[in-house]
């Protein structure tokens, strides 16, 4: 099987260089790499497996001859960019919330549900940040029935990208000297506060964030719709990683030991979980590693047959560029490009 030509499209972004990092990481193999982004950025200089690579304007043309495109740029630039790339022959790897319910597009999770991929038509879409983690704690569990989930998101400011970072640096900052701040990315001041809304509110009173969360858990497990999932998302002043607290009320009866076992076997997932030792995962355990991480496992008190859980997960790894790149493994051993 020959190797892929590969480019990496919004490569100067926050994730864009997580990709890149990544692709090193997971050494994928490939026949030639690109790097892409917008005319503000091209020209730049991007350094790659000891090689200096300029990044070039995205335009239609660069396609040509490119297998997969590995996007993090947005939803317009992949609406206006991802026809070429079909139409070129080439398969777009998409990080934005672009084509994620779109009946024909798999939606994937590497490791979850990647027969979903035999499907593609040119597309393949990357979940949301907050569905990802959940998905691999939530996959290994599905044997047992999901008859209701809820869950609560508590998510780092890097989900907002590079201006939401800093907005919370300056922001911390000027609160502890005591000078005004003036916020941009936020509707409120991120600094020393919780923020109950991330996106725009729906018409059901639920942001875009929320309703993310409820839809592709929704694809990506093939449950069906009469299965109830409910989301609160907050955005929380953490520089990275999102943190979980899960609610899920099962068909079948299941300890709070078996859940243990089960994810401590599972791929993607590490369990933390000693809590009288105070041993339970934080967002610095997960920052700049692969793992999701899973603890305070134990009988929900509200449901039958019950299990609450706090998971934890590098947002712009697992919840992005993570599993961006896996995906493109998969593609490319299955020889699906």
């Amino acid at each position: 099987m020959r190797k892929p030509r590969i480019a990496i499209l919004g490569a100067t972004g926050v994730v864009g260089r997580e990709i890149t990092k990544i692709t090193d990481e997971l050494g994928i193999e490939f026949e030639s790499i690109k790097f892409l982004s917008s005319a503000r950025s091209a020209g730049s200089k991007i350094t790659f497996k000891g090689k200096e690579y300029t990044v070039e304007e995205t335009t239609p043309d660069v396609f040509d001859n490119v297998d997969i495109v590995m996007a993090s740029a947005g939803g317009s630039t992949s609406k206006l960019f991802a026809p070429e790339i079909v139409k070129r022959g080439g398969l777009i790897i998409d990080n934005s919330s672009a084509f994620r319910m779109e009946k024909d597009v798999p939606l994937v999770i590497a490791g979850v549900n990647d027969e979903d991929l035999r499907k593609h038509k040119g597309i393949i879409a990357n979940p949301n940040c907050s569905t990802s983690q959940l998905m691999l704690v939530l996959e290994p569990l599905k044997k047992f029935g999901i008859k209701r989930l809820i869950v609560s998101t508590y998510q780092a400011v890097s989900g907002a990208g590079l201006a939401a970072i800093n907005e919370l640096r300056d922001d911390t900052i000027a609160n502890l000297e005591g000078k005004p701040f003036e916020n941009k990315c936020f509707k409120k001041p991120i600094s020393f506060n919780v923020i109950p809304q991330i996106d725009v509110f729906c018409e059901n009173g639920y942001t875009k964030e929320e309703m993310k969360v409820v839809n592709e858990t929704r694809k990506i497990l093939h449950l069906d719709d009469t299965t109830k999932i409910s989301c609160t998302a907050a955005r929380v002043p953490v520089f990275n990683g999102h943190s979980e607290a899960v609610d899920i009320e099962f068909e079948k009866n299941v300890t709070p030991d078996e859940v243990r076992e089960i994810l401590k076997n599972a791929y993607g997932v590490k369990v933390i979980d000693n809590p009288e030792n105070y041993e339970y995962p934080t967002t610095r355990d997960a920052s700049g590693v692969d793992p999701v991480f899973a603890g305070r496992i134990r009988k929900n008190l509200a449901f039958d047959n019950g299990i609450s859980l706090w998971c934890v997960a590098d947002n712009l790894r697992i919840g992005a560029a993570l599993n961006t790149v896996r995906i493109c493994k998969r593609v490319i051993e299955m020889g699906l490009f």
